[in-house]
């Protein structure tokens, strides 16, 4: 049976907010509404923290959260979820399911984890995933922070970009302009195969981890979502932007 392992990276030394994980919002540190609302995802075989910080360590052991120590060498999370599924305490088959939850999603809802776990379980040839979200307003659209993707007919990322893609002289939301939620799952095989690539050119300029894929030809797939008012953490500015949406979130109260 396959296996799933739920890896959430998180690192104090954020270049674009230092100490974002343990960042208060709400009253909570920002890990911890993470943590609390992927584990409402009931068919976790692992769950785990995985960060080169004694900080987040400490904190992460004072709730009873699990946490896996890993390298402070890494700058990508996926290389970071990679090294802590040798780690989990399950010896990780290569078709089991690893998937890198990021850890500046505290609006994520579980069924976001299993939209993007559910291509991979229909068809056999998906070895990876990345939840991709509707984007309504042209604020996000235009906005570098998000990081936006473009697939072919078949649902393969051919793309990531910060810049606003598809192009358009005037936004609308009929345009079909999609970005990435922070939620990626791999066959752990395929996982491998993408740590064991040297960084590409595209994810260098780009700064997307994804296009080291692209550029070396393999591909992942959507994991279609439609629009929910839900917001990821990349600078100060959003945790205001978080704190008014959150108060209106369904799961706010309920961890």
């Amino acid at each position: 049976m396959t296996r799933i392992i739920g890896l959430i990276p998180a690192r104090m030394a954020a270049s674009r907010f230092p100490g974002k994980p343990l960042f208060p919002i709400c009253g909570r540190p920002m890990i911890e509404h993470v943590f609390e609302r992927a584990k409402l995802f009931g068919r976790w075989d692992a769950l785990a923290i995985c960060t080169c910080d004694e900080e987040i360590r400490a904190f992460a052991e004072s709730k009873g959260y699990p946490v896996i120590m890993t390298s402070d060498k890494h700058t990508r999370a996926l290389d970071r979820v990679a090294e802590a599924a040798t780690k989990c305490g399950i010896d990780v088959a290569d078709n089991d399911i690893v998937l890198n939850v990021q850890g500046d999603e505290p609006m994520m809802h579980p069924d976001m984890i299993a939209a993007t776990i559910k291509p991979m379980e229909e068809l056999p040839e998906v070895r990876g995933t990345m939840l991709a979200m509707d984007i309504i307003d042209e604020e996000q659209y235009r906005n570098p922070d998000t990081v936006k993707l473009i697939h072919d007919l078949d649902g393969r990322v051919l793309y990531t970009s910060r810049a606003p893609v598809p192009y358009c002289k005037q936004f609308s939301s009929e345009l079909g302009a999609q970005r990435i939620y922070g939620i990626f799952g791999f066959r752990w095989d395929f996982l491998k195969l993408f740590t064991a690539l040297a960084p590409s050119p595209l994810e260098i300029k780009e700064a997307c981890d994804s296009n080291r894929l692209y550029d070396y030809g393999y591909h992942q797939h959507i994991a279609p979502y439609p629009f929910r008012p839900s917001y990821s953490v990349d600078s100060p500015q959003d945790i205001k932007l978080v704190e008014r949406a959150m108060e209106q979130d369904p799961l706010w109260g309920k961890y």
